[in-house]
């Protein structure tokens, strides 16, 4: 059974509770390259619970079946027992525990069912992104496409599909309270990049985001001190889209591409919007790898 005990249960707010692992020296889960460290301990992840009355809305199923399971107990034991899960991505670190709510709703948007559809028999032997293997991956029970609008208790929320990291992201929107779970569209200190042929696309959804007007914003990939705290504020936004405008010039220019990250983040530290951790030095080389690769 994978290890659950750096697991960190967090209250960003009041109704939501963030379940975090990793960001913790010489934590592993196996010796060699694998996904669980290499995208997800490694760097710290969260999934999300959003809380009224006795159900919770699940944003993610953490990075295996040991760490759905502690959610759901954790949640069961505060009197919870219907349970929505959203799935902000495809990504493996994202859907692995979905084997624990298998007999709940779960929503993903059209583009994400369909990922992990044409994927599922490399998921679930192992050869799609290496082991673990996710076995079974539940599929998800309810699909939209664009948006849609889900009650949980008595809170009204947004699920609104977007095109940054991914082209099959989902946001969750809570207007009322101001907040956003952006899933990886958002991450500190820096956005991981899958797909950089969509660049554009990308600085057009984050403009959307903008527009949400959301005043915290909780990455699955960020600082647990800060998602302790209360979450980030939009500058997250801010300093995602100076460093995506940044990547596309270091194409053309040499000096840039040498300079270090602190260099390509440092006024989004002092601002307050980012935090440097030094494991997004290798995020950052292959951001760079890809960017250039994409302009070939």
């Amino acid at each position: 059974m994978t290890d659950t005990s750096h697991m960190r249960v967090l209250r960003p707010r009041p109704h939501i509770l963030a379940f975090y692992d990793g960001r913790i020296a010489g934590q592993r889960f196996a010796e060699g390259p694998n996904w669980v460290d290499d995208g997800a301990l490694s760097l710290g992840i969260a999934s999300y619970a959003v809380i009224s009355e006795n159900e919770a809305l699940i944003y993610d199923t953490h990075i295996s079946v040991a760490h759905a399971r502690f959610i759901r107990t954790t949640l069961e034991k505060m009197g919870i027992d219907t349970f929505t899960v959203v799935l902000s991505h495809w990504h493996l670190d994202h859907v692995a525990g979905t084997e624990v709510f298998a007999d709940s709703t779960i929503i993903a948007n059209k583009r994400t069912r369909d990922l992990l559809q044409h994927h599922k028999a490399a998921i679930e032997d192992g050869t799609h992104h290496g082991l673990p293997a996710i076995n079974p991956l539940i599929l998800p029970t309810h699909v939209f496409e664009r948006g849609v609008h889900i009650h949980v208790g008595r809170l009204h929320i947004d699920l609104i599909q977007c095109n940054i990291h991914s082209d099959d992201a989902t946001v969750v929107h809570l207007k009322a309270d101001g907040v956003l779970l952006a899933g990886d569209t958002l991450e500190d200190t820096v956005t991981y990049v899958g797909e950089p042929e969509n660049f554009a696309t990308h600085l057009v959804d984050l403009d959307r985001l903008v527009a949400l007007n959301a005043n915290t914003i909780l990455p699955n990939h960020g600082d647990p001190d800060v998602i302790s705290s209360g979450g980030y504020g939009p500058g997250l936004i801010t300093a995602t889209q100076d460093y995506l405008w940044k990547l596309m010039a270091a194409r053309g220019d040499p000096a840039l591409r040498s300079a270090p990250l602190a260099d390509w983040v440092g006024k989004h530290v002092v601002n307050g919007h980012l935090t440097y951790f030094a494991p997004y030095e290798g995020v950052h080389a292959q951001n760079l790898r890809q960017s250039l690769s994409a302009q070939d």
